[in-house]
């Protein structure tokens, strides 16, 4: 046997050899695969050597660093094993279901950071991320599926109460929100998105009615429909009037609104324009806020930014000054040092702060509560309201200034309030075991109430019918006989009175205590105003639900984003809505 070592091609270590010789001398113009014993002319070059072994032998790397044949990297097509469809599939659907709750992008799917994430959570496994096609396929998919549970959902509710305002994104689109609110049999309170639809025409009274009843039909709740509850914008409320519901305003909007009309005519305006201005030197300079976060900590204060008030914004003044309050002397440590053309604010100007704080706080906190809707807000209405009244009762303490801006506030709330469905948030706090004793109306007022929940009980109540046949037997008709000389009728009329009498004599229950659950427990003993109830304390107190559905599409639709087709706009506010309910 031959031990004489065979000289090998350097470029190309390990895989060529020179051919040899009969008489065991090399010709080192041959050279042969060891891979696959072909042979080849050498003239020095192995671009036809590395050509051969990318070819046909691509996945045989060293032993030693893995490198491809001639010093190329091979590419993994994939590394380990792949999963397995089912599981590919349902991390697809997640993905989808991930980019529609938490309104990510789209292309997010082609970020390679994500597929490196995705990659490692997968462990030896390989999975490539969907393309955006089939991300928005899912997402349609997606859609029906949720939408079809919201239309079983509707179609057992009782009494529907709808929401709708109109919002412009930064494409200058105009889209109208609409929300729904039903009470389930279960006694739970149900609240999502129905549409973001993308509206052409201008916001006339026509144009809003007809496209309320729209949506209403397109759900198939027309006949369901209670109330809608819009702002108290003029075009608004000229719709309501064209239809069939009851208009509920929001009552939120009415309050921030008495607010920016007594402030406009109090002592406070100077006050709070000199803030604005010392808020502003500190909001728009980096260097300013440096100094003031460096006071801040000096005085062992949290370090916090100012707050800048918008007149659009709610409870942005009582913010600002709030957070004016609490770094007063930080605030005037800075200003001390820096040079500046502000008008300071003077000790009468910082007792001004105080007392508007303590005047705006129970009004940021009626607004914070009537714009829930994960509970019964539209019974609070009238308790709230009475409330704020009682704060802004004048006192022998108070200045001229918040004796004016009492007076002025109360007068404009008194007048808006008129203007609201009086009548609806009266009976829905009548059903409110929480205040059925009614001692936020006036005594006068009281009675009224019931009376009106009485003849709504008269309504529901089933009259008997006096007609039979005349083919009957005697016993059944001399029976029928008895029945209309008798006062069954009068029986009838009295029913009423002993259930809202029974429901009267039921004592209240704590302010912490949640109303459905009462009816929950209640409903069987009281079964006739617990359909009542179903429909009266599902309407919401303020158009709330709206706004925040269009803070939603306001992270949908984005400058990066602004060509999003209206379809696919609402699919995504919509999804966002129902999957965070879960």
């Amino acid at each position: 046997m031959d031990t004489e070592p065979k000289e090998v091609v350097g470029p190309l270590d390990g895989k060529f050899e020179f051919k040899k010789n009969k008489d065991g001398t090399l010709n080192k113009q041959a050279v042969i695969c060891t891979l696959c014993k072909k042979e080849f002319s050498f003239h020095r070059s192995t671009s036809s050597l590395k050509y051969h072994i990318n070819a046909k032998h691509a996945f045989v790397g060293s032993s030693s660093s893995g490198a491809r044949p001639g010093g190329l990297v091979q590419t993994t097509l994939t590394e380990g094993r792949a999963l397995s469809k089912s599981i590919s599939e349902n991390l697809t659907q997640k993905i989808a279901k991930w980019i529609a709750k938490d309104c990510r992008p789209i292309n997010i799917v082609e970020d390679k950071g994500l597929a490196e994430v995705l990659q490692v959570a997968s462990r030896d496994a390989f999975y490539k991320p969907p393309s955006r096609g089939t991300v928005m396929t899912k997402i349609h998919d997606l859609y029906k599926t949720e939408k079809k549970k919201k239309e079983e959902d509707l179609a057992v509710a009782d009494y529907v109460a709808l929401t709708g305002d109109h919002w412009t994104s930064v494409s200058n689109n105009n889209y109208l929100g609409v929300t729904a609110h039903h009470i389930t049999k279960k006694w739970e309170l149900k609240s999502f998105a129905l549409t973001t639809m993308k509206t052409e025409e201008r916001h006339f009274a026509e144009a809003c009615a007809e496209q309320f009843l729209t949506v209403a039909r397109k759900w198939e709740i027309e006949g369901k429909v209670t109330t809608i509850g819009t702002d108290s914008a003029r075009n608004m409320i000229a719709a309501a009037r064209l239809l069939t519901f009851e208009h509920m305003p929001c009552i939120a909007h009415i309050l921030q609104r008495s607010i920016t009309v007594s402030l406009s005519d109090s002592g406070f305006v100077h006050a709070l324009s000199k803030s604005r201005k010392i808020v502003g030197h500190f909001k728009h300079s980096p260097a300013n806020t440096a100094e003031l976060q460096a006071q801040q900590a000096a005085l062992g204060q949290k370090q916090e930014p100012l707050v800048q008030d918008v007149p659009t914004r709610w409870n942005s003044t009582v913010d600002m000054v709030k957070r004016l309050n609490r770094n007063q002397a930080a605030i005037k440590a800075t200003l001390d040092q820096q040079q500046h053309k502000l008008i300071m604010l003077t000790p009468p100007d910082w007792d001004k702060l105080q007392r508007l704080e303590t005047l705006l706080e129970p009004c940021r906190y009626v607004t914070e509560i009537l714009g829930g809707e994960a509970y019964v807000s539209c019974s609070v209405v009238l308790p709230a309201l009475c409330h704020l009244r009682r704060v802004m009762e004048v006192s022998d303490e108070d200045p001229a200034y918040v004796v004016r801006f009492k007076t002025a506030f109360k007068e404009d709330l008194a007048s808006r309030q008129e203007k609201t469905n009086n009548t609806w948030l009266k009976l829905a706090t009548a059903l409110d075991p929480r205040f059925k004793d009614l001692k936020t109306l006036p005594k006068s007022e009281r009675e009224e109430v019931w009376t009106t929940l009485g003849g709504m009980l008269h309504e529901q109540s089933p009259r008997r019918s006096p007609q039979t046949s005349e083919d009957g037997p005697p016993k059944k008709k001399m029976s029928l006989l008895l029945q209309m000389c008798s006062d069954s009728d009068s029986d009838e009329e009295v029913q009423p009175g002993r259930d809202i009498h029974r429901y009267r004599a039921e004592p209240c229950i704590s302010m912490e205590d949640c109303p459905l659950q009462w009816w929950s427990a209640h409903s069987g003993a009281h079964d006739k105003l617990a359909l009542l109830a179903r429909k009266y304390l599902a309407t919401p107190a303020s158009t709330v639900p709206c706004e925040r559905l269009f803070s939603v599409a306001g992270h949908i639709v984005q400058k990066k984003r602004s060509a999003l087709l209206s379809e696919n706009v609402s699919q995504l506010v919509c999804l966002s809505n129902w999957l965070k309910e879960e």
